[in-house]
């Protein structure tokens, strides 16, 4: 299943402290986290849609409610919370593992149906909420040759841009190189 959450980030002064915990601490925590699979960070290019984007694999709900998610990645970071805005969480169906975004690529989420993306030769990949927020309730995403971004700014409202701020961590890597604790 396909777990994300989106925020924006409203104190400048921070917001680096806050992605490089985030991104250096957070994410190696939560793929450690038994049934995370995969796991990767987003910052937006579109400017109606929450700032961050991070998309995780996970094997279901049960995950996010269980007691090692609570004690090595779930909420921890209460010293910033203040300053998180627009944050929305949603589990979608399972699609298999999350697409790695290389740096040489972007994320495309779309709401309002698959036709946008197919439209510039993307085969996107369907996703219907299951559970959390529900909303949006389908989305539909896939990836885009950064060369090609600018294909994307001609498209309807809905459609969205995701540059990665991450490579995707996956759980064998974390238990492989014996970083998992």
């Amino acid at each position: 299943m396909i777990y994300t959450v989106e925020c924006s980030f409203a104190d400048p002064s921070s917001e680096a402290e806050w992605n490089d915990f985030y991104s250096l601490e957070k994410l190696p925590a939560l793929i450690s986290v038994t049934g995370f699979h995969t796991s990767q960070r987003f910052k937006s290019l579109s400017d109606d849609c929450p700032v961050y984007l991070a998309v995780h694999t996970i094997e279901g709900l049960d995950v996010l409610t269980g007691e090692e998610y609570r004690q090595k990645g779930g909420g921890n970071f209460a010293r910033w919370q203040q300053h998180i805005t627009d944050w929305h969480r949603n589990l979608y169906s399972d699609i298999g593992f999350a697409p790695a975004v290389n740096a040489d690529e972007l994320l495309v989420l779309c709401a309002n149906g698959p036709e946008p993306l197919n439209q510039i030769g993307l085969t996107p990949l369907a996703m219907q909420a299951v559970a959390l927020e529900k909303f949006p309730e389908r989305r539909w995403l896939a990836k885009l040759p950064r060369r090609n971004a600018h294909l994307v700014g001609r498209m309807s409202e809905g459609v969205h841009l995701y540059a990665p701020m991450t490579e995707q961590l996956t759980r064998a890597c974390i238990v492989s190189t014996g970083q998992e604790k």
